[in-house]
């Protein structure tokens, strides 16, 4: 039997956008005793709390897992780097920031599926529950939450030059892309608050971590859910190199991002059999999903050069360029410092029978060859564009019964034709929109993809040359009652008892836009369903 010390109510297994949600919520009224159990160490890196310092830990072995995907076929055979957060917060504390819900008909679409509960009116109570909206409280938007999202303060010249461009190419101008209706043109609204990051852990640890009734262990890597029969009641990890349990006597509730939920589920037998058969995991339960489904927005990168030093590439280019904006931040909490990399973006329909947009923007006055890496020496941005709902389908696998071994990752980029006819159209777009009037006088030369990328085919190379994830996996242990899905529309594993699975592995579909939000509403909505079972099964007892 376990240590009393090590009893609990409720496992949260990562403590990411959605982990540190639950943790709050379940422990909020002192009844329920809760461990969360976190891979990585605690938020202490100042480059985490500063919005700028996301090309600070794209690539830092302490608060990045840095994987890589399989060689990928469609993509000249590259593996292709994938950050996730490692820490407190997870990927809420190095990603890029921006606040975006999705649209309405995405969740229109999961209720249709048969989820029912997961449609736009029954989530944006979620939505709003986490929500701190600068701009104060309305019907779709609420200023009472822990979340902070706030205004980009000062305007930036060439931004707003894109704003007057796409308005040319009739994109109406949209200063809100989180009413459920996204298309439009405008500034994003981030994670911030007073110049600061707004990541999960900030929003919802923090004033939780002195609670009696909560333990956070950081540095603390599961390896795998303690199964009696099929019910999960407890979860084995490692700390400090030595292996260690905790039981649940409620729930354990994997919240470990759509890599890693899988994999530890295929590590505890649960899964596709012939692959748990494979590398000698006994199987449990054979749940074919699990893995499966796995969908990522895939980025693609025009950059061009900028006619005035106006740009952020000008801003990190000396010394003394540096020191000005980070004095600049110090004694105001603005400037380039407390905005981040990407400032605005615009949505809109390119595909033929499209209802609403179907690719994103995000402008940043930044360009490099990478994310991440290096600015360029001369003034530059980036225009990235990306399908918001593609059609390949991937998937995620474990390589061995190594907990420690990251899983095969096959996303299969540009595998069905309507993403490929998509990318060449989204790149046309972009040029269209990079040729408009308004931006004739700033943007002087495409550097990539450069003026020899023509034909259709082409720019379809390019797509696969240079293309790369925008950091949003989803779907791999998706909600449904199909054959394939892995959760029921409470987030319950289909055929174990006591065990949740709370991330954005739960998506049917990948939402239109950025992940952090649905992430969030996600844990907001699970955490109800969760303590309402709770009432429900004290009652039965």
């Amino acid at each position: 039997m376990a240590e009393a010390s090590n009893q609990f109510d409720y496992i949260v297994v990562g403590a990411g956008s959605a982990g540190c949600v639950l943790a709050n919520r379940l422990s909020a009224d002192g009844r329920h005793k809760v461990l969360l159990l976190e891979a990585g160490p605690k938020d202490n890196y100042l480059w985490i709390h500063i919005p700028i310092g996301y090309g600070k830990t794209m690539f830092h072995k302490a608060y990045n897992w840095g994987f890589y995907t399989d060689p990928e076929p469609n993509m000249k055979d590259r593996r292709i780097y994938w950050p996730r957060g490692r820490g407190l917060g997870g990927s809420s504390s190095i990603n890029g920031l921006i606040f975006v819900r999705g649209q309405r008909q995405d969740y229109d679409h999961w209720a249709q599926l048969g989820n029912a509960g997961w449609d736009w009116k029954s989530v944006l109570p979620y939505f709003m529950k986490s929500e701190h909206n600068s701009r104060g409280a309305s019907g779709t938007h609420s200023d009472k939450g822990p979340l902070w999202s706030s205004d980009i303060g000062a305007k930036h010249e060439l931004m707003e030059a894109i704003i007057r461009g796409a308005n040319e190419i009739g994109v109406p101008r949209n200063d809100d892309f989180n009413s459920g209706d996204q298309e439009g043109v405008g500034y994003y609204q981030l994670f911030t608050h007073n110049g600061w990051r707004i990541s999960s852990a900030v929003a919802y640890l923090k004033p939780a971590r002195d609670r009696a009734n909560l333990r956070i262990e950081t540095d603390a890597h599961t390896t795998g859910v303690i199964l009696e029969g099929r019910r999960a009641v407890g979860v084995r990890y490692i700390q400090n190199g030595v292996a260690r349990e905790a039981r649940a006597a409620r729930e354990v509730i994997l919240s470990a991002g759509s890599l890693q939920s899988p994999q530890l589920l295929q590590l505890s037998g649960i899964g596709p059999a012939s692959l748990l058969q494979r590398h000698g995991i006994k199987v449990v339960h054979d749940l074919p999903g699990v893995g499966q489904n796995l969908q990522d927005h895939l980025q693609l990168r025009l950059m061009y050069k900028v006619s005035k030093p106006i740009t952020t590439n000008d801003d990190l280019r000396t010394l003394f360029s540096q020191a000005k904006i980070g004095l600049q931040w110090l004694l105001t909490r603005t400037g380039p410092l407390g905005i981040g990399i990407n400032q605005g973006g615009l949505f809109t329909k390119i595909l033929p029978g499209s209802e609403t947009p179907d690719i994103q923007f995000h402008f940043g006055t930044l360009s490099a060859d990478m994310a991440g890496g290096k600015p360029h020496p001369w003034s530059g941005c980036t225009f990235s564009v990306c399908q918001l709902r593609p059609e390949s389908r991937g998937s995620v696998e474990i390589k061995s019964a190594d907990p420690m071994e990251p899983p095969s990752m096959q996303p299969n980029y540009l595998d069905a034709e309507t993403d490929r006819i998509c990318a060449v159209e989204s790149i046309k777009y972009a040029r269209r929109l990079a040729s408009t009037n308004a931006l004739k006088p700033y943007l002087v030369e495409e550097y990539k993809p450069g003026a020899d990328v023509r034909s259709d085919d082409e720019i379809l190379d390019f797509a696969r040359e240079y293309g790369a994830t925008i950091f949003h996996p989803t779907g791999t242990c998706k909600m449904g009652s199909d054959s394939m899905a892995v959760t029921d529309a409470r987030l319950r594993v289909h055929g174990i008892g006591g065990l949740r699975v709370v991330d954005c592995s739960i998506m049917p579909t990948l939402t239109s836009g950025n992940t952090h939000a649905p992430a969030v509403m996600i844990a907001e909505k699970a955490s109800d369903m969760i303590l309402a079972d709770s009432k429900e099964s004290s009652v039965a007892a």
